[in-house]
């Protein structure tokens, strides 16, 4: 069972400090870890799919409608791009999932701050109540001697 902490001196004396554990998280990650939320946080973005988007339209668009000498990469060839933009799918799909779990990490520690700090506060409250309790009882012992 926990002692009874009555003066905010023991109070003070109890608790640790509170940590910053987006900056913890962010100082622990290994560069490739890093790597990995920044191209999941950049890729996931519909800025990114309208760039790829636009490439993929401009180059299926020339290399179909162009001029034929002036087309660099002539039906067949250009299933190769789609053959490269699935390899890009496939090595994606992996980072991003790496990066999520990283997130997911984070963010699991960032509650498990939260709770800390519910759990700070909830004593720091305790403490005050009975405070206020204990000045109640003299209010009323005050009270009670005057009249």
């Amino acid at each position: 069972m926990e002692k009874n902490i009555t003066s905010l001196k023991e109070l003070r004396a109890a608790g640790k400090p509170i940590k910053n554990v987006n900056v913890e998280h962010k100082n622990s990650l290994s560069t490739l870890e890093r790597m990995a939320v920044w191209t999941t946080e950049h890729v996931g973005t519909m800025g990114f799919f309208l760039i790829i988007f636009t490439w993929t339209v401009c180059w299926l668009s020339w290399n179909v409608f162009a001029p034929k000498s002036l087309r660099f990469d002539p039906y067949p060839a250009f299933v190769f791009w789609l053959f490269i933009s699935n390899m890009i799918q496939i090595f994606l799909m992996p980072l991003i999932m790496i990066g999520q779990n990283l997130q997911a990490k984070h963010s699991e520690l960032r509650s498990q701050a939260d709770f800390d700090v519910n759990v700070k506060a909830e004593k720091e409250i305790g403490v005050i109540i009975e405070h206020l309790e204990n000045h109640d009882e003299m209010l009323k012992k005050i009270l009670a001697k005057m009249g």
